[in-house]
């Protein structure tokens, strides 16, 4: 009976191991998943499919078919990819038990967890992806040797192919630096946007596969190690914005295989070793933003295959090397903020491939290429602030691409060619001070996409052409310094999106254009130093948008209008003008007062029967609407007062310092600080919406976050935002003012009715605001414009380092506006272009 009972369980027992064994495994494998997918939080659905199998008899491999699932021939997961699924929560111990794993993808997530220790047992695994969350805490312990997480943390039994542990945000263990002992099969690391400390260690020389190599964004410091010269399979070094110093290794010209070398936003000395120029197959050569010096190494020229050339904001001398751009695909130069001199060369775009040359604040001379009037590849062409010479070259208007054009700060002659007005695709065009003569090409403001036209400060004349209406897009219009004369075009009201106007010190006669001031966007009109006559128009008063006007030294004559900005307007924007008075100058003489007056009686006698008629009408009128005002107002009040005295007497007293004109008081605005008005919270402060019963009566309010640190620091946050205020752009969020008192602070913004670009595309309302991708390419394309303004148009220029979709907002007309400039840095230096490189990698450039 006991042999019997023996041969069963061993009957058993083979059935199990031979039979079931490949049912059981992945059956295990399936709960492990299950385990997996009940720590996380999958808030879209991501993993609907993640269920168990209501069949019993249903395929034990049936978690193969799951959401990134993939699994070998055997039906064992082999794949795990959960990236950009929107994910939070933990990543469960559970994953230990996928033994034949090999690949985990987690990246893109919002994971704000630490790793499990467990990622030590995955045997099989040879490629991690965990970028782009917000993981805290340390290296899973035993994922290196088990010792230490700080020390050979990427040596294991069964050593990963490929580590990418990108932008974890782990706050390391003070003093953990990068060390290693072997990793040999290591053929690609990814360990950019952390804070190691200390230096490469020269022990990465023995990663004799290594082939991509990411350290960039991080506290990196000490010398890049010229052991790295020894990694002949290296394709890419990426060591960018860390704090490496010394010299560039001349070790770096052993990589023949070398692609692609990204050294900026450093603090590197010396010379650009001559070595480099022997790396045949660089593409990509980025030494921006570093203390580099002395020459351009002449062999540069040579390389075959260099399609982007980044040496911006060093001191280097010299030329440029000759043939550069003859022998390669050339695509993107940019020199620009060093000492270099000589002549541009002359075949910078033989490849035909050349998009962006940008060389401004250097010492160029000589002319500008004949050649580059032929490259229809140009996009970008920045070469202000140079000593540049001779003429315009004539077709620089018929390149199909080219947006960007800016020649200002030279030594050019001659006209502006006629072939500008052919352009369909220039929006911006700054030929200012130089020393251009003749006058305007008669078309060159019908121009389709042109958005600015600057050509102050230099020796043009004749009349300004007068085809406004053909100018759809145009903003800044800038003809300052000149000798032009004639009327002021009435034309230039079709301008619907114009925003600055400046035409001082030149010749113009005439009457000011009465629909100037009525124009909807103007905001900054400068007519100074002409021989403009006449009086000024009174609607300048009430033009929606007006924020400055500068009428003085002109013959202008007549009572300065009492009313809108011309109440509060600067006396010295009307001196010069010796018949002016009243409003805030000395008041009329009898003469003009009676001059006016009588003025006014004969256009009163042709209308006096219909004031007569309606005066009793109006008069009724009057007395109930100020009746029912006076009610509103005093309720208003009352409230205002209710809510203020509740607060400390430590947040007295409260000033409003208004940058435009705006119909809101600061006790209308502190009325609306209550938890129903909220709209918004965000990491730089809270936003209320808050209305009042006048016209224009809606804006938004972000109380800012402030710490003693920032209350000690307060002069310098006005300084920033009194800059801030004078941002003015369709695709920027306008700043009207801002509320502060000794501790808070809060910036009053126009009011987007429509919210943020993150809530229209993934929000409750998803696929009923953004349906068709004309509304998305349309909002893209005013971001791009919007952010085009902040880094060239503004002075200082500005960079916003949080541009994101919850900080896209969108208009009545679903037009973007980039906003909250919490974290934006303006840029101080004379000749400073960046403050801070951040986001991932691409072509980073001033330009």
């Amino acid at each position: 009976m006991q042999t019997k009972l023996f041969f069963s369980y061993c009957f058993i027992g083979f059935y199990l191991v031979f039979v079931q064994g490949d049912s059981f495994l992945p059956n295990v494998e399936l709960s492990a998943l299950l385990s997996i997918k009940s720590s996380l939080i999958d808030p879209l659905d991501h993993l609907k499919d993640w269920k168990n199998p209501t069949d019993e008899l249903q395929d034990h491999s049936t978690h193969c078919n799951w959401t990134g699932i993939s699994c070998n021939s055997k039906g064992f997961v082999e794949k795990l990819d959960l990236s950009n699924m929107n994910l939070t929560g933990i990543v469960s111990d559970s994953i230990q038990d996928l033994w034949s794993l090999s690949i985990l993808n987690i990246c893109c997530n919002n994971f704000a967890s630490s790793l499990p220790n467990s990622l030590a047992n995955l045997t099989s695994l040879k490629s991690i992806d965990a970028s782009l969350n917000n993981f805290v805490g340390k290296f899973p312990i035993g994922f290196g040797t088990g010792a230490d997480p700080c020390r050979d943390q990427w040596v294991r039994p069964h050593p990963l192919g490929f580590i990418k542990f990108f932008f974890l945000d782990m706050p390391l263990r003070e003093g953990c630096r990068l060390s290693l002992v072997c990793c040999c099969p290591l053929e690609t690391m990814i360990l950019g946007y952390n804070q190691f400390e200390g230096s490469i260690p020269g022990e990465f020389g023995n990663l004799t596969k290594l082939q991509y190599l990411d350290l960039a964004v991080g506290t990196l410091s000490g010398q890049i190690p010229g052991e790295l010269g020894q990694l002949k399979y290296l394709t890419t070094v990426y060591l960018y914005q860390n704090s490496f110093s010394g010299k560039v290794p001349p070790e770096i010209g052993k990589i023949k295989s070398l692609i692609y070398l990204d050294l900026s936003v450093n603090q590197i000395s010396g010379e650009i070793p001559y070595e480099i120029a022997e790396l045949k197959n660089l593409q990509l050569l980025n030494l921006m933003c570093n203390n580099l010096t002395g020459p351009v190494p002449e062999k540069l020229g040579e390389l075959a295959k260099l399609e982007v050339l980044e040496l911006w904001k060093n001191s280097l001398t010299g030329s440029l090397p000759e043939n550069l751009g003859k022998n390669s695909p050339l695509q993107w130069l940019d020199v620009s903020s060093n000492s270099l001199s000589g002549e541009i060369p002359s075949g910078l775009c033989d490849s035909g491939n050349l998009t962006k040359l940008i060389l401004f604040n250097n010492s160029f001379s000589g002319s500008i290429p004949i050649g580059l009037s032929n490259c229809s590849s140009l996009v970008r062409v920045r070469i202000q602030n140079n000593r540049i010479s001779g003429s315009i070259p004539i077709g620089l208007g018929n390149l199909p691409k080219l947006q960007r054009l800016e020649l200002a700060n030279n030594n050019l002659i001659g006209e502006i060619p006629e072939d500008f007005t052919l352009s369909t695709s220039l929006s911006f065009i700054d030929v200012s001070k130089n020393h251009l003569v003749s006058a305007l090409p008669s078309s060159i403001l019908s121009v389709p996409n042109l958005q600015t036209f600057i050509a102050s400060s230099n020796n043009l004349e004749g009349k300004i052409p007068e085809q406004f209406q053909d100018s759809p897009s145009l903003s800044v219009l800038d003809l300052s310094n000149n000798h032009f004369s004639g009327q002021i075009p009435q034309s230039i009201a079709s301008c619907e999106k114009l925003v600055t106007l400046n035409l001082r010190n030149n010749q113009f006669t005439g009457e000011i254009p009465k629909t100037i001031a009525t124009m909807p966007t103007l905001a900054i009109v400068d007519l100074s130093n002409n021989s403009l006559v006449g009086r000024i128009p009174e609607n300048f008063g009430s033009s929606p948008a007006l924020e400055s006007l500068n009428v003085s030294y002109n013959k202008l004559e007549g009572p300065v209008p009492n009313n809108g900005i011309l109440i509060t307007i600067n006396p010295n924007d009307l001196v010069g003008n010796a018949g002016l008075c009243g409003g805030i100058l000395p008041p009329c003489s009898q003469s003009i007062i009676h001059t006016t007056q009588e003025r006014k009686v004969r256009i009163n006698h042709i209308v006096v029967g219909f004031l007569v008629g309606i005066s009793v009408i109006s008069a009724i009128c009057m007395l109930v609407l100020t009746g029912r005002w006076l009610y509103k107002r005093w309720y208003l009040y009352e409230n205002c007062f209710n809510n203020l005295f509740k607060k400390n007497n430590s947040e007295w007293p409260w000033r409003l310092v208004a940058f435009q004109r705006f119909n809101f008081t600061s006790s209308d605005i502190l009325a609306c600080l209550k938890e129903s008005n909220v709209i918004g919270i965000g990491g730089t402060g809270i936003v209320y919406k808050a209305e009042t019963h006048r016209p224009h009566n809606i804006v938004a309010v972000k109380k800012l976050w402030r710490s003693e640190t920032d209350i000690e620091t307060g002069d310098d946050l006005f300084a920033e935002v009194e800059l801030l205020g004078k941002l003015r752009h369709r695709n920027i969020v306008r700043l009207f003012g801002y509320l502060h008192n000794e501790t808070d602070v809060m910036m009053v913004y126009e009011y987007m009715p429509n919210g943020n670009l993150g809530a229209a595309l993934h929000g409750k309302q998803t696929g009923n605001i953004l349906v068709d991708w004309v509304s998305r390419y349309n909002i893209a394309l005013g971001v791009a414009q919007g952010l085009s303004y902040l880094h060239h148009d503004c002075h200082p220029p500005i960079i916003h380092r949080d541009v994101k979709s919850n900080n896209i907002l969108l208009d009545l007309d679903f037009e973007a506006r980039i906003a909250d400039f919490g974290l934006a840095r303006t840029m101080l230096h004379k000749n400073e272009t960046l403050s801070m490189v951040a986001g991932s990698y691409g072509y980073i450039a001033p330009g």
